[in-house]
């Protein structure tokens, strides 16, 4: 039948006049029932992906949610609602949104707190969007991807000497929880040379999110920065959503020729709140709990950051990776380092003796250091990882005095330089040092008698 347009639906046609759609008419269903996270509807027809209005006319409690349809069978279809479903009872109606899910975008977002659906949450009102995007930005040929060749700055000394980023690079942040990893993330977005940043704090909690933007960020930086924040109370498909925002809103001003740092903070947490929507429709369950979607969706993500076209803007990001009880063959974990362009493993023996940034320098790589650095610069990492693992490697002899000086050259060399490696991996919240500086600093700790 026909649904006659009222009040809360005419707010729609101001967008439809904006992305150009003609107005269809539209077929509304019943709600069936609820099982779990699921909604299950019939009496429509709705693709996957489109999204859906959930209205309960009882005058006592009239209620709106809006959903997404996830899968269909049999006459029916699934839906994940967005927010929460109090209030919405048997046989309300589901009324297809009519539009495809455009978003908008501009440099009015600089600067800007919003929620996975686009909304500010920093209370300063609406946004001017200057175009109008879908949610799936455009596939870049891997042939035309012009490759990382150049390194980029990110003012951390361990970081720019021992794993040197390349601009368009992707890497992950491996940890577990409370062991800096956030402090980190805050850290690059002040001292990186990037023209615009793009922060994802997804499903973490609710009280990190201002914590983040007022004292780790800082004024400065939120000024070219778009910080989309969706914590752990929201529902799983607006935690989905926001991290495919900001990675959307990345793609918008790569696009625009900017040099983009785009910084997730967690990718665990958008895996797990795709995993509780697959669980929801019938997946069933295959690595560890995880259904298969969730590997697919990895990839999916991550391959849309990297550099455009030559001549065109870039994408360097970093994604978190909660490792549950610090195991580094968690599933998520696992599947992460496979698409990543390089990890930095955070170790919590190295955060529970004051050693800050807690980056364990022996489990970290950058694979695309060796394109973007120095032959010399090179060399000087690889010494300074071999010492550091050698001293490591006898620390427990040498820690007990069982250790006797000469036994062998290279212990030797890597005591005497313990102190001068520790003071260089170590690094204040607030210190920056430059990639030129890191480079002759790493020179120095060794000198010609470690050359040699």
């Amino acid at each position: 039948m026909r649904l006659e347009r009222t009040s809360f639906m005419r707010r729609f046609d101001t967008y439809l006049d904006a992305v150009k759609l003609p107005a269809q008419p539209i077929l509304e269903g019943r709600l069936l029932r609820m099982v779990g996270l699921t909604l299950e509807a019939e009496g429509l027809r709705a693709a996957i992906g489109s999204r859906c209005l959930v209205i309960n006319d009882d005058s006592y409690h009239p209620t709106q949610v809006e959903a997404e349809v996830m899968g269909f069978a049999s006459g029916k279809l699934y839906l994940m609602p967005v927010g929460s479903l109090a209030g919405i009872a048997p046989g309300a109606r589901v009324v297809p949104l009519p539009d495809t899910g455009r978003l908008p975008m501009g440099t009015s977002m600089l600067g800007r707190v919003l929620d996975g659906a686009g909304r500010a949450l920093d209370g300063k009102g609406g946004m001017k969007a200057e175009d109008w995007v879908p949610m799936d930005g455009p596939v870049i040929n891997p042939l035309k991807r012009h490759p990382i060749s150049e390194p980029l700055d990110v003012g951390i000394r361990c970081i720019n000497g021992l794993l040197t980023v390349g601009r368009g690079q992707r890497l992950g942040l491996f940890a577990g929880t409370g062991v800096g990893k956030s402090v980190l993330l805050g850290m690059m977005t002040r001292f990186t040379e990037a023209d615009i940043i793009v922060v994802g704090l997804i499903g973490e909690r609710g009280r990190e999110v201002k914590e983040f933007i007022e004292h780790i960020l800082g004024e400065e930086s939120i000024k070219r920065s778009v910080v989309v924040a969706s914590p752990a109370d929201d529902a799983p498909l607006m935690r989905l959503r926001a991290a495919q925002y900001c990675t959307r809103i990345a793609e918008y001003f790569r696009d625009k020729g900017k040099n983009v740092l785009l910084l997730m903070d967690s990718l665990t947490r958008y895996a797990q709140a795709q995993r509780e929507i697959a669980l929801a429709i019938g997946e069933p369950p295959a690595t560890k709990g995880y259904p298969p979607s969730v590997f697919a969706k990895l990839p999916s993500l991550v391959e849309r950051a990297g550099n455009a076209e030559k001549g065109g803007g870039s994408i360097t990001a970093f994604y978190t990776v909660l490792s549950e009880g610090d195991d580094q063959q968690d599933p998520i974990a696992d599947a992460a380092r496979g698409v990543l362009d390089g990890h930095i493993v955070l170790s919590r023996r190295l955060a529970e003796e004051g050693h800050y940034p807690a980056i364990d320098i022996e489990a970290s790589i950058s694979r695309v250091m060796p394109a973007v650095v120095s032959p010399e610069h090179l060399r000087g990492s690889q010494r300074f990882k071999q010492l550091w693992s050698r001293y490591q490697q006898s620390r427990d002899l040498i820690s007990v005095g069982a250790y006797v000086p000469g036994g062998d050259p290279e212990t030797d060399l890597a005591i005497a330089r313990q102190a001068d490696m520790v003071r260089y991996l170590r690094q204040g919240l607030d210190e920056s040092e430059g990639l030129d500086r890191s480079a002759a600093h790493l020179a120095s700790v060794f000198g010609a008698k470690a050359n040699g």
